[in-house]
């Protein structure tokens, strides 16, 4: 076998195993989900925690692979993406919230992520912001208004260790608490865990990247809850749908 023709070594996919566009979770058994809205699905790959299933929308290959959890799955799984001719990637995922409003079920549409984890480091400094691509968030904002869904749009905030989020008063490490107040003070809407590594590493491959999460913790809370599974299934439809503007703009444009 040709070495242009290899599965790559950590996702497991090779060349016309995966569509332009992929929508990327960070739970595995999340993709057969998104794979429901997809036309054709079947699943292509499981290779550790990146399983993918491609199918179609309005004709156009469209792929879903997980993530894992963190910055570094994240970024490892964009580098071979981008290597199998990727372009747009939307993140699918689930985050905590940061602001009284934002409750339970609610969609957060991140414009840019404060970088608060290590992996994009390792990259570019800090001072290179975490931005989302413009298309991919004015597809969120035209799909989750047309589903009616309750949204929030703005910076989001990326971490590397969740449950010093959850339960800052147990951290050995002082003043967690006064830092997380700090962050919602300076108007920060939620938190996740892949968002900054998603935007950074998307942006230096020149591929464009969004994220979408639903809201699985409300401010305070000090845990993470399984919300009706209605609310991932339409977070999930609302994806999709911004995928089907991006094609059909992207069609345009040609």
């Amino acid at each position: 076998m040709a070495v242009k023709d290899a599965k790559k070594y950590h996702i497991g996919l090779g060349p016309g195993d995966v569509g332009n566009y992929v929508l990327v979770p960070g739970d595995p058994f999340r993709t057969p989900l998104v794979a429901r809205f997809l036309d054709g699905a079947r699943e292509v790959a499981f290779s550790r925690e990146y399983r993918t299933f491609t199918g179609s929308v309005d004709g156009v290959t469209v792929s879903t692979m997980s993530t894992g959890m963190g910055g570094p799955s994240v970024a490892i799984g964009i580098e071979e993406l981008h290597e199998l001719g990727v372009h747009t990637l939307l993140r699918v995922g689930t985050c905590g919230a940061a602001q009284p409003e934002i409750k339970m079920g609610d969609l957060v549409i991140s414009l840019a992520a404060v970088r608060s984890e290590g992996t994009p480091t390792g990259y570019v400094p800090l001072e290179y912001p975490a931005v989302a691509s413009l298309d991919v968030v004015e597809a969120l904002i035209e799909a989750a208004a047309a589903a009616g869904a309750k949204y929030h749009v703005g910076v989001t905030r990326s971490v590397d260790a969740l449950y010093s989020d959850l339960m800052p008063d147990l951290m050995p490490r002082p003043h967690v608490r006064e830092e997380l107040e700090m962050w919602a003070r300076a108007g920060i809407l939620s938190n996740d865990m892949e968002a900054s590594t998603l935007f950074v590493v998307s942006r230096l491959r020149k591929m464009r990247a969004g994220c979408v999460n639903l809201c699985v913790d409300e401010l305070g809370a000090g845990e993470i809850h399984h919300v009706d599974p209605s609310y991932m299934d339409r977070m999930l439809k609302i994806s999709v749908d911004a995928i089907r503007r991006l094609i059909k703009r992207d069609a345009a444009r040609q």
